[in-house]
């Protein structure tokens, strides 16, 4: 059954719809599908048919899809389903949209230190989640490590990845892996562990730094000059090649790539940790900006669009005179509220007082005046003796000569008669 989407036939797999095929490598095909029933793009994988005669290759693809599904990272490519549809046999996985490192390092060669930090640190980041769960990827390399369009760093094919409880299917002296992106004990065909992982994460930070790997031989067949170059851990120094490198990112480096596992760090958690101590960022949010940032500043994948904002138009500045009128009238107005509150609270506190001084001047009223009553002298006539104008006003006396004094004699022989008072202002 097919269906149109976007103008091309897709044909259904199982619940998805295939629309391209993106990629193959040795163990199959990969496509671009997607899922109607989430709305979501997803990468369907599917093993190549003359596989499936050897037993065991059946048994890894679906080790890979119980590897993968174990892990739920941010910095590793989540596994939705694995399931067969016919013959054939599918691994549905997370789409990252954006390049792979390998193709980031063909086209500009090299990534500036810090950058190349910060993607070490999100793989770091990955390892740990993957060692966590008693994992060995054992396939680290620049085409595994996607990078998408929004600065996310994944994890990706866990084709030879190496459960800790599963039964080894690798056969003795059978080599698994890319060269020369192999640690030592797997050149040797031993048991690997976590540390064979972090062997090829300093390889990988190694080539992110110069452009290339470590440790070359004439040919991907020469495994024996690989490993007498890897066992004698001489490489050309970080420094040598890019001397902006920082020194603690060079020591890393080199920590990384000792021939025995035993002189490595220990985990991967050790090395995010350094990572962040000497990034001063454990913000995985900051992490991928830096990457979007580089990535578009190099022309790897386009800017995301931006989202258009309507600004408001510029408001015309009123003129000084209009300001300053401005801000009277606003203190007017304030002093005039103030006011009021004043007032109200000013007639609040009379109307409180006034009926109490009402009621006090009501039961403190004064009593009324004494007069006091006068008795008059039995022996004083009832009405005094009249005054002789005439008599008076020609008597007048001199006031030179000093007045005669009255006779005593006639003053008491006269009790009815009381002695005229002299006017006032006389001596």
């Amino acid at each position: 059954m097919a269906t149109s989407h976007g103008g091309r036939d897709a044909r259904r797999v199982g619940s998805f719809e295939v629309l391209d095929e993106i990629g193959h490598g040795g163990m199959g095909i990969v496509y671009l599908a997607r899922q109607p029933a989430l709305d979501r793009p997803v990468v369907l994988k599917k093993i190549r048919r003359d596989l499936l005669d050897e037993p065991y290759m059946l048994e890894r693809f679906q080790r890979e899809a119980r590897a993968a599904a174990a892990v739920h990272h941010q910095n590793v490519v989540a596994v939705y389903d694995c399931f067969a549809n016919r013959r054939d046999h599918y691994i549905a996985q997370e789409y990252v949209a954006g390049p792979d490192l390998g193709r980031v390092l063909e086209r500009i060669v090299r990534i500036d230190p810090k950058v190349a930090a910060v993607v070490a640190l999100e793989i770091a980041r990955g390892l740990e989640e993957i060692h966590a769960r008693g994992i060995v990827h054992r396939d680290l390399k620049p085409e595994n490590i996607l990078l998408g369009a929004g600065g996310e760093v994944k994890i990706a094919d866990f084709g030879i990845a190496l459960e800790g409880r599963a039964a080894q299917l690798t056969l003795p002296g059978t080599l698994l892996g890319s060269v020369p992106y192999l640690s030592p004990e797997q050149l040797l065909g031993e048991r690997v562990d976590a540390r064979s992982d972090l062997f090829t994460f300093g390889i990988v930070l190694y080539e992110m730094l110069t452009g290339e790997p470590p440790f070359r031989a004439s040919s991907d067949d020469d495994t024996d000059t690989l490993l007498r170059r890897m066992q004698s851990g001489r490489f050309k120094p970080v420094r040598e090649r890019v001397p902006a490198t920082p020194r603690w990112l060079e020591r890393i480096v080199r920590e990384c790539l000792r021939p025995k596992p035993s002189r490595r760090p220990a985990s991967a958690h050790d090395l995010r940790r350094r990572l962040e101590r000497r990034l001063h960022t454990t913000s995985p949010g900051d992490c991928r900006r830096a990457v979007r940032h580089y990535l578009v500043s190099c022309g790897i994948v386009e800017r995301p669009a931006e989202r258009t904002r309507v600004r408001p138009a510029a408001k015309k500045r009123a003129s000084p005179m209009r300001r300053a009128v401005v801000r009277l009238a606003i203190t007017a107005a304030i002093a005039a509220a103030a006011a009021g509150a004043a007032w109200a609270l000013m007639h609040a506190h009379l109307e409180r007082w006034l009926p109490q001084a009402a009621a006090g001047t009501e039961t403190t009223t004064a009593p009324p005046a004494v007069v006091p009553e006068i008795t008059l002298d039995p022996r004083l006539p009832a009405q005094p003796p009249s005054l002789d104008h005439s008599e008076t006003s020609s008597a007048t006396p001199d006031t030179t000569a000093p007045a005669s004094p009255a006779d005593p004699a006639t003053a008491s022989s006269s009790p009815d008669v009381e002695p005229s008072e002299e006017p006032p202002g006389q001596p």
